[in-house]
């Protein structure tokens, strides 16, 4: 059975800057894409950045060029830069081992002044 703990999540100003966290037990974490997800209230769940196991990455066209999806196959964890933030960013965020039922229980992310 596959864990993930998800870490960093919290309250900022817009324009700020927040590191997810992603650490998943289990063998074979490096074989397997990566991937951020978020859901705000009352909205559907999004993809928000994903990154397979030979680090090519694919992001939402709402945060490319302020979030940076990043692997430590070694840590077995996978990471959510995100700078630039803005009050649109708010939402629960999601870790997810891609095309499986594995997911993360999720960190609030409050972007607000």
């Amino acid at each position: 059975q596959v864990q993930l703990v998800e870490s960093g999540g919290g309250l900022v100003q817009p324009g700020g800057s927040l590191r997810l966290s992603c650490a998943a037990s289990g063998s074979m974490f490096h074989i397997y894409t990566w991937a951020w997800h978020r859901q705000a209230p009352g909205k559907q769940r999004e993809l928000v950045a994903r990154i397979s196991s030979s680090g090519s990455t694919v992001y939402a066209d709402s945060v490319k060029g302020r979030f940076t999806i990043s692997r430590d196959n070694a840590k077995r964890s996978v990471y959510l830069q995100m700078n630039s933030l803005k009050p649109e960013d708010t939402a629960v965020y999601y870790c997810h081992r891609w095309d499986t039922a594995y997911w993360g229980q999720g960190t609030q992310v409050t972007v607000s002044s």
